[in-house]
């Protein structure tokens, strides 16, 4: 059992976190992204295997403050406008089904930007002015993170614990938050903890850290998950073993999710190892519908296996 990093955290979240550690190493849990409200990529796996994932992630890019909206190409508006009334979705879905909600957050640059403004080629925004107190960056990042809390008060006020996944694949420097480094994103990760939980008490969440680098850990005291995302270039058979050993240099002492993945891990070979992974999550779109990455036979495997928890 681990106990959960947030002392005021919520029977529910402290129930969710004791079933990921008591998963891990048991059994792994079913995990599919979904973007649009459609959610077409849940139809092609019930269709695929007669089944659902026990996890569904949702995204948060559409109710980013700052979108520019003028200077958008068809494929980023596209993207914002289906991604809109998600939240009201996942919170439908959680209730109906009981099921795991994980969010994720392509955050739109606060200030300046264009098209696609969480890359960062899309934005000079400069993630280490947040770190200085009065610059006009800093200020935006709070006030972009109130409204943010807003929304995920509403999953509070329903008694639905979420896996937070803020500032993701901070070892790269696509996205602004980890143009900087990912020491720069640490210390946004821990500002925001201290202002979700000692501000605005959304104690409902459970703090997924997305980083392999110990330098730039956070520190168990602000991290309930500790996760990485991986993209092999093609594809092959693993239980991602060399990743989770990659976390474990980093602590050993929280959950570890394998929170993107392109190919989904093979579950014969997860059911050999152990490798105690509580759950994956296979990115959205073509990464689930279609058999450019992953094959029907590999789904039909996962989903109809015994070490596999599905809803």
């Amino acid at each position: 059992m681990q106990n959960p990093s947030n002392r005021n955290c919520t029977k529910e979240a402290k129930e969710l976190l004791n079933f990921l550690s008591d998963t891990a190493g048991k059994a792994i849990i079913t995990g599919q992204h979904t973007q649009t409200n459609p959610m077409e990529e849940i139809d092609y796996i019930r269709e695929v295997t007669g089944k659902e994932p026990l996890l569904r992630g949702f995204e948060l890019l559409s109710y980013s403050p700052n979108i520019n909206y003028d200077d958008a190409t068809k494929a980023c508006l596209r993207e914002v406008y289906e991604n809109r009334g998600t939240v009201d979705t996942a919170i439908r879905w959680a209730h109906k089904t009981k099921g795991i909600v994980t969010l994720s957050f392509h955050w739109f640059s606060p200030i300046g930007g264009h098209d696609k403004s969480f890359y960062a080629k899309n934005t000079n925004f400069d993630a280490d002015r947040i770190l200085i107190e009065g610059t006009p960056e800093r200020e935006a990042f709070y006030s972009d993170m109130d409204s943010i809390a807003l929304i995920l008060n509403r999953f509070k006020e329903e008694r639905i614990p979420v896996l937070w996944r803020p500032f993701h694949e901070s070892d790269g420097d696509w996205f602004w938050w980890g143009a900087k480094g990912p020491i720069t994103a640490s210390k946004l990760y821990r500002l925001m903890y201290e202002y979700y939980t000692e501000k605005h008490h959304i104690d409902n969440l459970l703090w997924v850290w997305n980083c392999p680098i110990k330098e730039a850990y956070p520190g168990d005291e602000y991290v309930d998950v500790i996760s990485v995302d991986v993209y092999l270039e093609k594809y092959e058979k693993t239980d991602y073993k060399d990743r989770y050993e990659e976390l474990l240099k980093v602590t050993d002492k929280k959950v570890a999710a394998l929170a993107e993945v392109g190919y989904i891990p093979d579950i014969r070979l997860l059911n050999e190892s152990k490798v105690p992974w509580a759950y994956y999550m296979a990115w959205s779109k073509e990464f689930c519908i279609g058999e450019q990455y992953n094959k029907k036979e590999d789904l039909q495997a996962m989903y109809n296996s015994s070490y596999s928890l599905k809803l």
